[in-house]
């Protein structure tokens, strides 16, 4: 894990608007920023947790009053297909998004795709905004891509239900970053992205009670995978029986996502066999027992399936990953004084 702070205190005054744009459009995405020059300030922590594509950053960040602009522009120049959801701890946010206004206050998410143009105006008539955020790539996440719309826009619960739990973790991971080691960073990257997977799903479901009986037992169907990756059993018909439905109807519903059953849950597998071969902790545990840990019962299978869907052998990223994290410094202790 890799921790670095942030101030526009560090650098000269006309110069933190423009400083704090390229920060924000590193971390999340790239944006237009404005705010008053003679009064803008901001500080941010940012806590880096994995490495790779599916690397989860956590952020806690304070700012004076400013609007932030995702354009569509800026949207065609540059997509990291990230979400940001930002949790207020104190003062107020209003967001544009899709022709519809949301007023955001403390103890509530707000969720960003970097796919969507959006304008969010900071702090406002309080002089401060702060909050917890966590940025998630979209690919790992067990939500369809094409419902993820579904969720962003309306406020989320942040103090009970799976919008606390995710509140609740990110404190804790906040409270004493110094207790995880480098080789918890994956681990927690994957935890945080499932939790931000459950409380989109809630949110889709919550939100639109008329929606279709099928629409609500895909997500269900993906939850349920998602729990039991490691069981050798699982199988289209262990998923349909489950849910009380038949596997052709279980197909239909996968079909419509352009995947079948079993190709989702060969892809789950193997995101979680690859940040299992990526984990210092789990160096001397052999290739193929990794792979039976994770459901793949041959392990000539699952080196050809692994090298189809990410162009090498196990063994070579495995090595590639570890190398990589050899060469990444651990920490860098957050300054008492910030944030």
């Amino acid at each position: 894990m890799i921790e670095t702070v942030f101030r526009t205190a560090d650098v000269a005054r006309a110069d933190r608007i423009g400083y704090w744009r390229e920060l924000v459009s590193r971390s999340r995405a790239p944006v237009e920023l404005t705010g008053d020059p003679d009064r803008f300030e901001a500080a941010e922590r940012a806590l880096e947790l994995g490495t790779g594509p599916d690397a989860v950053t956590v952020l806690v960040t304070t700012t004076s009053a400013a609007t932030v602009r995702r354009t569509p522009e800026l949207i065609r120049r540059s997509d990291p297909e990230v979400l940001y959801l930002s949790l207020v701890l104190h003062g107020d946010a209003e967001v544009g998004c899709d022709g519809r206004e949301f007023r955001y206050g403390p103890g509530q998410w707000t969720a960003h795709d970097s796919s969507r143009p959006a304008e969010i105006r900071l702090a406002g008539g309080s002089g401060r905004f702060a909050s917890v955020g966590v940025v998630v790539p979209k690919r790992p996440l067990s939500v369809p891509r094409d419902q993820i719309g579904r969720a962003v826009g309306p406020p989320l619960p942040g103090r009970d239900g799976v919008g606390g739990l995710l509140a609740g973790t990110l404190a804790n991971i906040i409270a004493a970053p110094g207790g995880y080691g480098a080789s918890d960073g994956p681990r927690l990257a994957t935890v945080l992205t499932d939790l931000v997977s459950a409380l989109l799903a809630h949110a889709i479901d919550a939100g639109e009670p008329g929606e279709a009986r099928g629409r609500t037992l895909l997500l269900r169907a993906h939850e349920f995978i998602d729990r039991h990756l490691q069981d050798p059993g699982l199988t289209p018909a262990a998923v349909a029986a489950a849910h009380h439905v038949s596997v052709s109807y279980l197909h239909r519903l996968f079909s419509a996502e352009g995947r079948t059953v079993a190709a989702w849950i060969r892809l789950r597998r193997l995101e979680r066999a690859r940040l299992a071969l990526a984990d210092p902790a789990l160096r001397a545990v052999p290739v193929h027992r990794i792979a039976a840990m994770w459901g793949f019962t041959h392990h000539s299978a699952f080196t050809r399936t692994f090298r189809d869907a990410f162009g090498m052998s196990p063994s070579d990223y495995r090595q590639r990953a570890l190398d990589a994290g050899a060469r990444t410094p651990t920490r860098t202790p957050w300054s008492a004084d910030t944030v």
